[in-house]
């Protein structure tokens, strides 16, 4: 998959910009605050619906205006598609795919496939198990569309369940169990699809952790979920009193758990700034290979915003022959150290553009 013209209008600080792109490697170069981020954003937006930074889709139009629209012009396996997300202001999105709009933003998802690597990805290791849940996913629903249904599904279970948890009033015995045999009918069909996956992944992760740390350290994930201790509906109901007593369901798939470990202990206690930022480069790269073997059967589109910083000369050479190579399709890269850039360039053989970013300018 090829992303061959970008429209942006008014989308976070970015005025306008008319952008076509490079089939390699797309560089923006810039200091902190300028928009960089934002290019790679509205690019992300295009494919998931869904900013980056931002769960509210009124916080990415601009600040003064009342409407924004990204538009993207892509070579999909040799056929043109033309993908357009537009809102204005106290109004719900409309995305559409050559001028035809959604009627489902369901049917979207896996369409564009693609995997962004930031300073942000910190948060996985650092922060709560949804932020390791999301790493799931992001990834499962681009090649499952099925996953996404029963996520959705499940998470409508799930809030009705606590809403009658919370309330004064005790629960309709009857009502109450309708929501938990939705949450455990949908709960295990999402486990299955979530240990399908992560089996398949974790010697890609491992392999790509190796070669950028030349075998220096040794990483492993291991899944945990409330579905490996039996019945998910037995266990639900188990703990109803309880879950009444705190006022929300201790038990599910929504406290699934992805333990992250380097050496054989928690990364999050034993990484250093280096191993971590290394680890989930890794990540990202393995679930940029898994997802070119499966879903849309597209390469997906690569976005590596500032992901150098602390890390050693080795580290950073080992990355850049790996996104070089012919391994991986069209690549969006930002960062403020252009040395970094040149080395990535000299491995591109010409095939390359670079933008220049000033306060939301944008200029090739």
């Amino acid at each position: 998959m090829i992303l061959k013209r970008l429209s942006i209008l008014n989308y976070r600080n970015i005025a306008a910009a008319e952008l076509e792109f490079s089939p390699k490697i797309n560089c923006f170069v810039g200091q902190n605050g300028e928009g960089k981020t934002n290019v790679l954003d509205a690019i992300y937006f295009l494919s998931l619906t869904k900013s980056i930074a931002n769960s509210i889709d009124s916080m990415n139009v601009r600040h003064g205006e009342e409407m924004m629209m990204v538009q993207g012009v892509y070579d999909l396996n040799g056929v043109e598609e033309d993908i357009s997300i537009g809102m204005k202001m106290h109004q719900k999105k409309h995305v559409k795919r050559n001028k035809k709009e959604y009627k489902r933003l369901t049917e979207h998802i896996g369409l564009l496939p693609i995997i962004i690597a930031s300073p942000n990805d910190s948060i996985i290791i650092s922060g709560g198990s949804e932020e390791r849940r999301r790493l799931m996913d992001v990834v499962i629903s681009q090649y499952d569309p099925e996953y996404m249904t029963a996520l959705t599904a499940y998470n409508k279970a799930l809030q009705q369940r606590n809403a009658m948890l919370k309330a004064e009033e005790e629960p309709d015995t009857g009502v109450i169990s309708i929501y938990e045999e939705m949450m455990a009918e949908e709960g295990e069909r999402i486990y299955q699809k979530r240990q399908a996956f992560i089996e398949e992944f974790i010697p890609i992760f491992q392999q790509f952790y190796s070669l950028i740390s030349k075998g220096n350290e040794t990483v492993s994930l291991n899944y945990k979920s409330h579905c490996q201790r039996g019945a998910l509906l037995d266990i639900i109901q188990r703990d109803r009193q309880k879950d009444r007593i705190v006022g929300y369901s201790l038990h599910g798939i929504h406290r699934d758990e992805l333990e992250m470990a380097l050496d054989g202990y928690p990364i999050k206690r034993e990484g250093s700034q280096g191993q971590n930022k290394t680890y989930m480069i890794s990540l990202k790269l393995a679930q940029f290979d898994f997802l070119k073997r499966t879903g849309s059967k597209t390469t997906p589109l690569l976005l590596l915003d500032d992901i150098f910083d602390k890390l050693d000369a080795q580290r950073v050479e080992q990355i850049v022959n790996l996104v070089a190579s012919d391994a991986f399709g069209q690549i969006f890269i930002t960062d403020t150290n252009r040395e970094h850039l040149d080395k990535i360039l000299e491995r591109s053989q010409g095939n390359y553009k670079i933008f220049h970013v000033e306060g939301g300018n944008v200029e090739s």
